[in-house]
């Protein structure tokens, strides 16, 4: 663990939180110490809830050390129960309250309390956000669906969706989408968890023929454990994209027995019309770099290669625990994938691949809005922009139209920059102007003195430096092959040892890359 501005992933027991607070009539009592309540925040501000989460902290303070913790925490779970009814109660530890090992499910079992308890041991300094949630999913299923003597009764056609969870990204209209292409194959979702789930309904998952695991990071566990013990095959398939979608339709009608064409055919997508239109070859083969979770950045490369035209430059994930599939995709792509929790190593691998896009999580649209590069944001962590009010899945027929949306847009945009660039001379439309219809407001123009003409600026990977001169001329080329003009540029002058790019140097590039 370390400190940090900013974080792909919280501590484990935030994952437990975001279980918790997905489903009802559940209670988590978090033994932990004043301040760790922040977490409340996630949920009324970004995700924007109505209510506060479902979560009891003690609180205990530093004068408290010196007395028994213990009995902090078994009044708090009493007066939860007390003030809650909760028809399930989880307890655990907050990462500073590990440190005291005091016992919180020995506490709580102690106590008798008349509804069943689940104990978490989340190890807060080895494990983060999501294995925490994963984690705590797993133990709710395992302690509410024992093991049967007999197969329960699945003549109804029916399947669980397991994955879906509070503070997850698009996660409620992913979920309104998969049920829509269920519907039209005729199957009925049995339990949709832990997102909206009571422990009741979570004690019915083992009646459904079958289980749809959308978000691995969440579900897979207690997916893989539910096939093993009540013998429930899994979807294998995420359905971000077109084409995923439509295997993810085969799968599932495969698993059901019945015709997947009703789905298949479905009219409401919209990519064919993308894919014969100009737009298609003006913005082929655009630079992208891919950085997310590893489900949502695995699924954002092939969509993007491979239904979009695009060239992956750089993929990469921050959970560890999935950098299985990010390497496999990586392989496919020919890159070497990224697996960090540092968002500076993200930046500086952004700044190296020189993307024309980036999809990525609300800390890759920051570093790309510092570098003036198109982004769209694809995964978790969650900001309050990634819960809108109308309808925008990622997944399914609807979420293949959202991600054309969503990707192409940000670079239909940039060709209107093209423009402002080609007048950039022009007395309205230069740098130091801002946008037209602000020009009352808008500042002087800038005057370049003789230092700054001379100044150069740093080089894109450390070779060769640009003088002002080149740069400015640099910035004439439209935006959507300034990048190819740069490094071309700077390879010409790295192969003649130039140690800078002068004016000259670049119309020498120009001049031999054209030959």
């Amino acid at each position: 663990m370390k400190l940090s501005v900013w974080t792909y992933e919280g501590p484990p027991h935030v994952g437990a939180m975001r279980v918790a607070t997905a489903m009802r009539g559940v209670h988590y009592v978090l033994h932990a110490p004043q301040g760790d309540t922040y977490a409340d925040l996630l949920f009324t501000m970004i995700e924007r809830r109505g209510e506060r989460p479902p979560v009891t902290y003690t609180t205990f303070q530093a004068r408290d050390l010196g007395k028994d913790t213990a009995d902090l925490f078994k009044s708090a779970a009493r007066d939860a129960y007390d003030r809650f009814k909760p028809e399930l109660m989880i307890v655990g530890a907050s990462c500073t309250a590990e440190l005291i090992q005091d016992d919180p499910g020995g506490l709580a079992t102690a106590l008798g309390l008349p509804c069943p308890v689940v104990a978490l041991e989340l190890p807060s300094y080895s494990r983060k956000e999501h294995w925490g949630a994963a984690e705590t999913f797993y133990q709710i299923v395992r302690a509410l669906c024992p093991k049967p003597e007999a197969v329960p009764d699945r003549s109804r056609l029916s399947a669980n969706i397991l994955g879906p969870c509070a503070l997850g990204f698009r996660h409620r209209d992913d979920v309104r989408e998969i049920t829509r292409l269920l519907e039209m194959l005729g199957i009925a979702v049995n339990v949709v968890a832990p997102l909206g789930a009571a422990p009741a309904d979570i004690a019915r998952i083992p009646d459904a023929r079958f289980n749809i695991c959308l978000y691995p990071e969440i579900g897979d566990e207690t997916a893989r454990w539910l096939e093993r013990v009540h013998v429930q095959p899994c979807t294998k398939t995420i359905p971000i994209g077109a084409a995923a979608t439509r295997r993810f339709i085969a799968e599932v009608a495969a698993l059901a027995g019945v015709d997947p064409a009703p789905a298949l055919d479905d009219p409401t997508l919209r990519l064919p019309w993308w894919s014969r239109s100009v737009d298609s070859t003006y913005l082929t083969g655009k630079r992208v770099f891919v950085f997310g979770d590893a489900t949502h950045a695995a699924a954002a490369a092939r969509v993007a290669r491979e239904e979009l035209g695009f060239e992956v430059c750089g993929i990469g994930c921050y959970n560890r625990e999935f950098a299985r599939e990010i390497r496999a995709v990586a392989a496919e792509l020919g890159l070497d994938p990224l697996v960090s929790d540092d968002h500076l190593e993200v930046e500086a691998a952004i700044i190296a691949a020189q993307p024309e896009l980036v999809l990525g999580t609300q800390m890759e649209r920051h570093i790309a809005k510092r570098l003036g590069i198109p982004c769209a944001v694809i995964s978790a962590p969650v900001h309050v922009q990634d819960f809108p009010a109308r309808h925008s899945p990622q997944m399914g027929i609807e979420g293949a139209n959202v991600l054309f949306d969503s990707w192409v847009h940000p670079l239909v945009m940039g060709l209107e920059e093209h423009l402002l660039t080609m007048f950039r001379d022009d007395p309205e439309f230069h740098d130091g102007a801002g946008p037209s219809h602000l020009h009352s407001h808008a500042p002087a123009p800038l005057v370049p003195s003789e230092t700054e003409h001379a100044a150069v600026s740093a080089p894109s990977d450390g070779q060769g430096a640009w003088t002002a001169d080149a740069e400015a001329e640099l910035r004439k080329i439209p935006f959507f092959v300034r990048g190819k003009a740069r490094r071309n540029t700077e390879a010409f002058a790295a192969e003649r040892g130039l140690a800078t790019i002068e004016l000259a140097t670049l119309y020498d590039a120009k001049a031999h890359y054209g030959r």
